[in-house]
């Protein structure tokens, strides 16, 4: 059998040529004896890999010194805890947009860490959409302000980036490097590795470091910024294969260059809208001026239909099209690992699809 083309939200698929370098090099990492999983973690093997990821990182955010960039175990769900309990408390407060699932469930966590105000809400707009950034009402003394720039549950996208007057954080997990972005408006971005960076289990975090100096020093260390920075993410053992894994993805990054990886993101997205907008049989769950590049949604007349084409989708080698079992329709989701001849060949089942039931 040959590779299935994965349309699941996470983990998702990678670069091929990356899977195939690290295979040749699983148990002897490039002439060291030893697997990256086996090295130690502050040895000078391990450290060199560390480095150029961090590197590599930054040099397609394009963002300079100011900023430190950390690798986290938790994911971007560790994170939505993390920011707070950094921040919040004795008396502060923060901006959060509940924009969907995950904007809800970040603002939920720092509402267990301390105080959040709502500056928009459009998590249960349907379409599903995003607020515009004249519609935020942000606070006067907001230590932060917290975005999600994509929704991977509802298919919505932030196409116009806001400009609170707090220091910017963001959440983006399933669009980091998948489309043209100013990297520098941010105090601090992160992303869940799992779907655009690497394997599960990390976040890469990238943060000013003024912004993370005026941490609360009452956070336990392990859970502080600041540790990250001083310990270059070796506070305790870092999650090494993932480290190792997204050093991999982001080499193919550079090497390929954003500028075609981008239009190629464009592309791909275009395709599956231009299938779900070719009748009355699909039926787009998000808001055209919101639609996702990287999380396709959509609907077909009845569920019994939905469960045949998930089904008879992963009979051809395609998988994971069911939507989120908190919203049910279907889902495509093509980050910037996925090829494009696996849009293109959804899109022609698509049609053969309606050909049949429609």
């Amino acid at each position: 059998m040959g590779r299935t083309y994965n349309f699941s939200p996470g983990p998702a698929m990678m670069p091929l040529d990356a899977l195939h370098e690290a295979q040749e090099n699983l148990v002897d990492a490039y002439g060291t004896g030893m697997s990256v999983m086996e090295m130690p973690h502050r040895g000078p093997e391990f450290t060199a890999i560390r480095d150029e990821a961090v590197a590599l990182f930054k040099e397609l955010a394009g963002i300079g010194d100011e900023y430190s960039v950390a690798f986290i175990p938790g994911g971007a769900s560790m994170q939505f805890a993390m920011l707070p309990l950094n921040y919040l408390g004795q008396g502060r407060s923060a901006d959060y947009v509940n924009s969907g699932a995950w904007g809800y469930k970040a603002l939920r966590q720092a509402l267990a860490a301390g105080d959040a105000a709502t500056a928009a809400d459009t998590r249960r707009s349907a379409p599903a959409r995003m607020p515009r950034p004249d519609e935020c009402k942000w606070s006067e003394n907001a230590v932060y302000a917290h975005i999600t720039t994509n929704e991977t549950i509802a298919g919505a996208q932030m196409k116009d980036i806001p400009e609170p007057p707090a220091p910017l954080a963001a959440d983006m997990s399933s669009d980091i490097f998948a489309v043209p972005r100013d990297y520098t408006k941010f105090a601090l971005f992160y992303a869940g590795a799992q779907k655009n960076l690497g394997p599960a289990g990390m976040a890469v975090v990238a943060f000013r470091r003024d912004f993370a100096a005026s941490a609360s020093p009452s956070v336990p260390e392990i859970l502080r910024y600041s540790t990250y920075i001083d310990e270059h993410s070796l506070y305790n053992t870092p999650p090494c294969w993932c480290i190792y894994m997204t050093l991999l993805t982001l080499r193919r990054l550079k090497k390929e260059g954003l500028e075609t990886v981008f239009a190629r993101n464009a592309r791909k997205a275009a395709k599956l809208y231009a299938a779900i907008d070719s009748s009355g049989f699909w039926r787009g769950t998000a808001d055209p001026e919101f639609r996702s590049v990287t999380n396709v949604t959509f609907r077909l007349p009845s569920e019994e239909l939905e469960s045949l084409f998930v089904k008879q989708a992963a009979d051809l080698g395609m998988t994971g099209l069911r939507g989120h079992r908190s919203a049910g329709g279907l889902r495509a989701s093509i980050y910037n690992a996925f090829p494009e001849e696996g849009v293109d060949r959804l899109a022609e089942f698509m049609k053969e699809f309606e050909r049949k039931n429609g």
